[in-house]
């Protein structure tokens, strides 16, 4: 519990990256264990150093940051990725985690919330900039309208269920459920795990999208 977060840097600005290096070097709970300019340096690197997290730029030379999500996961299956970028197209959103990214969060981030979002992603939940909640559902809904225009029926949620569902579709982690609805945070994680295998999906991403097609505001 007390091993520092193992972190692989990923951008082609210099000074941005070791600007970031110098921002993480402030927080006990992350190690910045290598940084690459990149992608092939940063498959090599990933491949050779094995981090927990990789925080990875999209707009790289030669490769995209998410053309080379296939590739870095090979390279070090457990590591969870990051996309840490300027982009809020929806369509880079939308590719990068269905790429396999765990994170997609903004440039514009300040340093705590970039180090919550590092823990929660290694922690392995899906984390989404709270600004793109919105270009995520439009994206995702798109892409689901795309594959089936009769959605499968699913069973109706608790009353609980359905508050925790609403609360994931704004953002908030485990621990701030729990707070909101004072539960214990393992009654929330017990109660996310049901509720993703009652709908069928597989991430906390997929149930925001639920809860805005499905649930009313409240």
């Amino acid at each position: 519990m007390n091993t520092p977060i193992r972190l692989l840097v990923v951008d082609d600005h210099t000074l941005f990256r070791r600007g970031l290096i110098a921002l993480l070097a402030q927080y006990p709970q992350v190690q910045v264990v290598g940084e690459a300019a990149d992608a092939g340096e940063a498959r090599r690197s990933a491949s050779a150093l094995q981090p927990d997290v990789v925080l990875l730029d999209n707009h790289l030379p030669g490769v995209r940051g998410i053309d080379a999500l296939p590739e870095l996961k090979a390279a070090a299956p457990a590591a969870r990725m990051v996309m840490l970028t300027v982009s809020e197209d929806e369509q880079d959103l939308a590719t990068a985690l269905q790429a396999g990214a765990q994170g997609y969060v903004l440039k514009t981030i300040d340093g705590p919330v970039l180090l919550d979002a590092i823990e929660r992603c290694a922690r392995g939940d899906t984390v989404v900039s709270p600004e793109l909640t919105g270009k995520l559902v439009t994206a995702l809904r798109g892409a689901g309208n795309a594959a089936s225009s009769e959605p499968p029926e699913r069973p109706p949620l608790s009353p609980r269920e359905r508050e925790i569902v609403r609360e994931i579709a704004r953002g908030a982690s485990n621990k701030e459920i729990a707070r909101t609805l004072e539960i214990a945070e393992t009654t929330v994680k017990i109660h996310v795990q049901h509720i993703l295998r009652k709908l069928g999906l597989s991430s906390r991403v997929q149930a925001a999208v639920y809860a805005t097609e499905h649930l009313s505001a409240g």
